[in-house]
């Protein structure tokens, strides 16, 4: 039977994780507001005291890297506090902790958090990301938490399988993985065309502003590549972990039910971006706005469908 107790210590968890990751993320937003400070401080130096300019110059660069490494902290406080809230949410329902779309966002955003701090970790990219992180993470976990809460239970009988642990399981580290992706190709497109824009001398618009706040575009588009390549063969082994469920439970491997046909169109997308990437040289541009549309597929194929569209897999 289901455990209430420790299912609404899940959910105050997962409350107190969002927060965390709100305050991390202004944090983040904090370093990179002071960051830019700095370098309009610098650029004016021509005009100011020699020495005024350096010593608050000096006090500009270790602003940020205080807030910096604050935020930081805080983001692996929230993931401990998220990986708690999950694991309490599994033991008070009995079950694995992704049976609803509820706690599957809660777990697709946790893989998404976990990526961005190895990347972090392993100095693949600057923690200054976070911001930009943060922010699709915190949304994705309100949505979760309002539109799609539902109470700790057993499993429906259609889910009640061990390919629950597999299919769903794969999906999920994809998916969070998809969408730091899906971010990083979105921060490229916009560094890219602040860089485009500088050597032009054209006027500078938002989004294009934030240009100077990322990292370079090829840091972006390596990024961006690397998680996709890491994801894709976890999303193909869930797409036939799923075909060999369906033949088990329906007996058929695939019907071109919504969310297969969904499913199957994200990893053409996907594919299709990789092997670009591999034999044409496509790099820049063409790959990110593919990338994009990849994840937007992703985004149609887990809440249009699930919710708005009739199907064995959907929850209309």
């Amino acid at each position: 039977m289901p455990d209430s107790d420790l299912g609404q210590l899940g959910d105050g968890l997962l409350f107190v994780a969002v927060i965390v990751y709100t305050m991390a993320m202004l944090g983040f937003a904090g370093e990179q507001a002071s960051r830019r400070a700095r370098r309009q401080l610098v650029s004016a130096g021509g005009s100011s005291a020699e020495g005024t300019v350096l010593e608050r110059t000096v006090t500009l660069t270790e602003s940020p890297s205080r807030a910096g490494r604050f935020a930081l902290a805080l983001t692996g406080c929230g993931w401990l506090v998220h990986v708690i809230s999950l694991m309490t949410r599994g033991f008070a329902a009995d079950r694995v902790p992704w049976g609803n779309m509820y706690e599957f966002s809660s777990a697709v955003a946790l893989v998404a958090v976990t990526a961005f701090l190895v990347l972090v970790i392993r100095g693949k990219v600057e923690r200054s990301l976070g911001a930009f992180v943060m922010l699709p993470v915190v949304l994705y976990l309100g949505l979760a938490a309002t539109l799609l809460y539902t109470e700790a239970g057993p499993l429906v009988p259609a889910l009640n399988s061990y390919w629950i642990k597999i299919h769903v399981a794969a999906a999920i580290i994809a998916s969070g993985a998809f969408l730091l992706s899906g971010v990083v190709a979105v921060l490229y497109l916009i560094r890219s065309r602040y860089d485009e824009k500088q050597s032009a001398g054209a006027e500078l618009r938002f989004p294009v502003t934030l240009g100077p706040q990322l990292p370079s575009a090829l840091v972006l588009d390596r990024v961006s590549y690397s998680v996709i390549a890491f994801a894709f063969p976890i999303w193909t082994f869930a797409v036939i972990a799923g075909a060999i469920w369906a033949e088990a439970a329906w007996g058929r491997y695939w019907g071109w039910d919504p969310k297969e046909t969904w499913s199957f169109i994200t990893w053409v997308l996907y594919a299709g971006y990789l092997h670009a990437r591999s034999t044409a040289g496509w790099k820049g541009r063409k790959a990110a706005w593919v990338a994009v549309a990849a994840a937007v597929a992703l985004i149609i194929d887990y809440y249009v469908v699930n919710i708005f569209v009739v199907g064995l897999h959907s929850y209309a």
